[in-house]
């Protein structure tokens, strides 16, 4: 069980974490004033202080308001839902660059629509199919946006 204060604590570490990123990474840009105005860090550099602010201002109102988020934030129930839509999607990414965006998008729906949704194989995999067929239809040939292609689309000639 995950109270509601240590997520406000979590959150507020990683958001912090982020902003001290971009503080860091605008600080080899430059962050002052050149002869054309503003060095190319210095907008990164002011969002990441932004952002640092941000995040201890939630760390002081979660350790101010500690007995009004005792609630439970995610229980063990929420965990499982969470997780059985979060591990599909770790699967999505190796897949992704192993057989290319279209493939793995089939075989993510497919896989998430028979496990999760309760659908029939076959409608799954129809829909999964569609869906990647709908997708290099808008993508590719009306949009002209090329993505990551694996070796399905080479052996049938697209690129």
């Amino acid at each position: 069980m995950i109270s509601r204060f240590q997520a406000e604590i979590a959150t507020a570490l990683m958001t912090a974490g982020l902003g001290l990123t971009a503080v860091a990474g605008a600080l080899e840009f430059g962050v002052g004033w050149g002869d054309a105005g503003p060095d190319a860090g210095a907008f990164p550099f002011y969002i990441g202080l932004l952002i640092i602010a941000a995040s201890i201002g939630t760390l002081f109102q979660a350790a101010t308001g500690r007995q009004a988020l005792q609630s439970v934030f995610l229980d063990r129930e929420q965990a499982k839902r969470l997780g059985a839509f979060f591990i599909p999607i770790l699967f999505f990414v190796p897949t992704a660059l192993l057989l290319g965006l279209y493939v793995a998008t089939a075989l993510y729906l497919t896989f998430v629509m028979w496990m999760q949704g309760g659908y029939r194989l076959i409608v799954s995999a129809a829909s999964g199919l569609a869906a990647a067929v709908i997708f290099y239809i808008v993508l590719e040939i009306a949009f002209q946006v090329p993505l990551l292609k694996g070796p399905l689309e080479a052996a049938l000639g697209i690129y």
